[in-house]
């Protein structure tokens, strides 16, 4: 299960330069030294924490859990998310869900319950561009869990083939019980959560933090992240948005946040080339097939990383223009960097500037 394709070891490497950039950002300010680090592995990729513990001295509140016990609690509450959400865990609770028969339901977790209404909610705020039944497509294309990343034989599948698998693709075909936690399939569809479960296990590990006593702290789970309170400098957290060439390190833009989640989309790391067309691993839920536009990048900023994740991978989907325009509709804090013939060309949501503007 622990299984780490390109785009998450490309995450783990950008979360190294975030957090060296945050540090980078703020060298003037004396950096304080009760802060510490959590890592391991979850969810097929990777999770980094780090924490300022609160000065006691100061008269802040004990936290109630100390390094060793909090780990513990981590390890625990993303073992429990991976039970619930996992496409790779044979007998997890959306496992179970995708043989259901047809027509059958099936009662489920508070937890798994949220997210599937979630996706269904920015599957419709996005006009079906975010949609967890995508997987087959996916698969198709020779870009899913069971597929070889670094294959160099991948084709394009024949026409015919994609109408059919589009067939059994549809987030509509989920049916809730809204009185109680249970759904159900009125087609033959399956379910995959990798667009937005890794930013909920950052919100639930976030949330696990606030209750721990612990107000100043950073969480990432394959390149999603939390920010709350300050970073080890004592000031608001410095996050890089990555230059999108293909290359590492390089950054586009900074901004300032905290108290929010971010979560970042781009098609330029997973792709693979044919007869010189280049073929991404973002498949829209309409045409069956990748995108094919400029947009490259799409960072969001959001009160949960759930709601930041999703919204992030629909926008790539999107395009341009068509994430610009909900951006605005919507009121939502989005960053897209598009590939133009001069290079690339940065594009921030009115919600979004603020978080621009801070940077000087």
């Amino acid at each position: 299960m622990l299984k780490i394709n390109p785009d998450q070891r490309a995450a783990w490497l950008l979360f190294l330069c975030v957090l060296a950039v945050s540090f980078a950002l703020s060298s003037c300010s004396k950096p304080q030294s009760n802060s510490f680090q959590l890592s391991g592995l979850t969810m097929g990729t990777s999770y980094h924490i780090t924490v300022v513990a609160p000065n006691i001295d100061n008269g802040a509140a004990a936290p109630t859990l100390d390094q060793q016990a909090l780990q513990s609690r981590v390890e625990l509450r993303l073992a429990l998310i991976n039970q619930q959400m996992s496409t790779y865990i044979d007998n997890s609770e959306l496992a179970t869900l995708n043989r259901l028969p047809v027509d059958q339901w099936m009662e489920v977790s508070p937890e798994l319950y949220e997210v599937l209404v979630l996706s269904l909610e920015l599957g419709w705020l996005t006009n079906g561009m975010l949609d967890i039944s995508v997987g087959p497509l996916v698969s198709l294309w020779g870009f899913g869990a069971g597929n070889d990343p670094f294959d160099e034989q991948r084709r394009v599948p024949d026409a015919a083939l994609i109408q059919q698998v589009l067939q059994r693709v549809g987030f509509n075909h989920l049916e809730f019980d809204l009185v109680a936690n249970k759904v159900r399939k009125r087609r033959n569809i399956t379910l995959d959560l990798s667009a937005i479960a890794k930013g909920y296990g950052v919100d639930k590990l976030a949330e696990l933090l606030l209750s721990a006593g612990y107000n100043d702290f950073m969480v990432e789970v394959g390149g999603e992240l939390r920010l709350h309170g300050n970073s080890p400098r004592g000031e608001p957290w410095r996050i890089a948005i990555e230059q999108p060439d293909g290359g590492m390190g390089a950054i586009h833009s900074a901004i300032v946040v905290s108290g929010v989640g971010l979560a970042t989309s781009g098609d330029y790391r997973n792709y693979f080339e044919h007869n010189g067309q280049r073929y991404s691993h973002l498949i829209s839920p309409k045409t069956g097939s990748p995108i094919r536009h400029n947009l490259v990048s799409a960072t969001v900023i959001a009160d949960t990383c759930a709601y930041a994740d999703g919204l992030a991978t629909a926008m790539n989907v999107m395009g341009t223009e068509a994430a610009k325009q909900l951006a605005q509709q919507q009121n939502l804090a989005v960053y897209l960097i598009s590939k133009t013939d001069s290079g690339f060309e940065g594009w921030a949501s009115d919600a979004f500037k603020p978080y621009l503007d801070k940077v000087r």
